[in-house]
């Protein structure tokens, strides 16, 4: 798969193209039923597909300071794309400036002159251009001066972690954010995942015979409630199953936010220094403050305990 940042990366003879834009950021079942159609679409034309999203989120520059944590990451992303079938992606520099094109010039710069659309594909509530005020009833307008065809997907509803509403990045991250990590998953169609580089931290974990990965995350991720859960920790190729605490470390009165995972049941893993993953499967307990060091660590040994089985029944449901 190509991947291209800003227009200018675009190969000068690129030719026809199925084109669908968003922040797809997640890449959760919604964006995978227009992703896929578009591919889709692109198989049935003989061309490639496309996807054009943006970089910082637009939100931050339209409204500094209110960038939404995010789901997943570009080169994330990119690679969930990938294994949809995407032929190649296109992050432009979302500026100022670039905020300001009208929907009919964004048509014209983006999928006119550059990505010479045939077809773009998108969900109903797509909007573009300055103040967002394109829709894909505008764009299907431009579609017939430009020739190229709208097709627009209308996203799934999702069940009961969702209430009803369809999927949506939005409420990923509400769930996220409540710890819901088994909700997430319901609308991602995959576990949760944050990702960064192990640092070292105070070592209490190893000092106390459960030696934890602390992760360094990346700017602006989503990170779940204060707790603990059950998941995976991917190093070096491996998926580890893991006990995870996300919290301030109360017990010994801390004050910074760290996501720690313990590689159940591993000895001797040395990962400093590497860019590691972590998948949230399920909640198990919210953070706690004990009474006493032994009460802490018999509830450590209870943790582990249930992620363990938590993940081996995962795993026998997941086939």
């Amino acid at each position: 798969m190509q991947r291209w940042r800003g227009l200018e990366d675009i190969p000068q003879d690129w030719g026809r193209s199925v084109v669908t834009i968003g922040s797809y950021d997640g890449v959760h079942r919604g964006h995978q039923l227009i992703i896929e159609h578009a591919v889709n679409r692109a198989r049935e034309l003989g061309v490639p597909c496309v996807v054009v999203t943006f970089d910082p989120h637009p939100s931050e520059v339209v409204r500094p300071g209110s960038h939404p944590p995010l789901l997943a990451p570009h080169h994330r992303r990119a690679e969930l794309m990938a294994e949809l079938g995407v032929d190649a992606v296109l992050v432009l520099p979302f500026t100022t400036e670039f905020s300001q094109l009208s929907p009919a010039d964004f048509v014209v710069k983006v999928l006119v002159d550059r990505l010479h659309a045939k077809a773009v594909v998108e969900g109903p509530n797509f909007r573009f251009g300055h103040k967002a005020a394109g829709n894909v009833d505008f764009l299907a307008e431009q579609g017939k001066l430009y020739d190229f065809e709208v097709e627009v997907v209308d996203l799934y509803v999702s069940g009961a972690a969702g209430g009803g509403e369809p999927f949506s990045s939005t409420l990923t991250r509400r769930l996220v954010a409540e710890g819901d990590v088994t909700g997430a998953r319901e609308i991602l169609g995959r576990p949760h995942r944050v990702e960064g580089v192990v640092v070292r931290g105070a070592q209490r974990g190893r000092e106390l015979g459960f030696p934890t990965a602390n992760v360094e995350t990346l700017p602006h991720t989503a990170i779940p409630a204060d707790g603990v859960y059950a998941g995976y920790l991917h190093a070096q190729g491996e998926a580890m199953p893991a006990a995870i605490s996300v919290g301030t470390n109360p017990q010994f009165d801390g004050t910074e936010r760290t996501v720690e995972a313990y590689a159940i049941d591993r000895v001797g893993l040395d990962l400093y220094g590497l860019h590691v993953a972590v998948d949230f499967l399920a909640f198990v307990r919210g953070q706690a403050k004990f009474d006493s060091l032994e009460a802490l660590l018999a509830t450590m040994a209870e943790d582990v305990k249930k992620c363990r089985e938590i993940i081996a029944a995962d795993e026998q449901q997941q086939g």
